[in-house]
């Protein structure tokens, strides 16, 4: 499929998106979410690959949502159009998703990366939340995933004083996995996202949603979910591969059924 916002490499077992709107510092438009949306369909449906990489490339991730396609909107015509709700796809996507992060990474730009699985951020990452200062609040899911991640305090700072943070104080808040010099991250997250696909993909796909149902759901109900899981990965081939393959001393070679 041809992008015009997006560039999509495709390595099996790894594919990387990168946003390509430079001058404009990758700003989401509503076309350019479609488009990411698009492209993680065209993954998902790509048995070869098993994790995807997504970046701005190496100076910025997102500086946050195309303000100009917005200032002079109606609440009537927010609503009409369902901006946020279009981002729905990047959340249903079941293979892994990890962010590589350089530069800014503000206002839908950060609650972009929060809605990846991992985040390995480059040194000169700045994460933040600015809305605030645009009259208006998060909107992507910003005021829920900082909470659960980063607690209420730090959320309320980020939310309510808009101020971005470094990508030290981001990991010292647990928002991101790692921080390595900006040239190394994109490498650094393929590197990653190539170790998740060497696992069986039955497995991490169900290990995924399950961490992701602790955030949603009680904790009876979570555990009963996780059993379930449990127990019907054992109908698998690939957990009859993995199970010999350690009493053999062996690396597993997982087919994903």
């Amino acid at each position: 499929m041809g992008y015009e916002l997006v560039a999509v490499g495709v390595e099996p077992p790894i594919a990387t998106i990168t946003l390509n709107r430079p001058k404009v510092l990758n700003a989401l438009s509503p076309d350019l979410v479609r488009e990411i949306n698009e492209a993680l369909r065209e993954q998902e449906a790509d048995e070869r690959i098993r994790a995807v990489v997504i970046t701005g490339g190496p100076k910025v991730f997102a500086a946050g949502a195309d303000i100009a396609d917005m200032a002079d909107r109606t609440a009537a015509e927010q609503l009409q159009r369902d901006q946020v709700g279009r981002w729905a796809g990047i959340t249903a996507f079941t293979k892994p998703l990890i962010a590589a992060v350089n530069g800014y990474a503000l206002g839908g730009g950060c609650e972009l990366a929060l809605m990846c699985d991992l985040v390995i951020a480059g040194d000169t990452a700045r994460f933040g939340q600015p809305e605030v200062n645009l009259g208006i609040i998060p909107g992507a899911g910003g005021t829920q995933r900082w909470p659960r991640t980063a607690g209420k305090y730090a959320a309320m700072e980020a939310v309510l004083a808009g101020t971005p943070i470094s990508a030290r104080r981001a990991h010292e808040l647990g928002l991101v996995n790692k921080v390595v010099p900006a040239e190394m991250s994109i490498a650094v997250a393929q590197r990653l996202a190539r170790q998740l696909a060497e696992k069986p993909p039955l497995a991490v796909r169900l290990g995924k949603e399950s961490v992701l149902k602790a955030f949603e759901t009680p904790l009876a109900e979570g555990l009963a979910s996780e059993r379930k899981s449990f127990y019907f990965l054992f109908s698998t081939e690939d957990q009859k591969e993995g199970m010999h393959a350690f009493l053999e001393k062996r690396k597993g070679v997982f087919k994903g059924r």
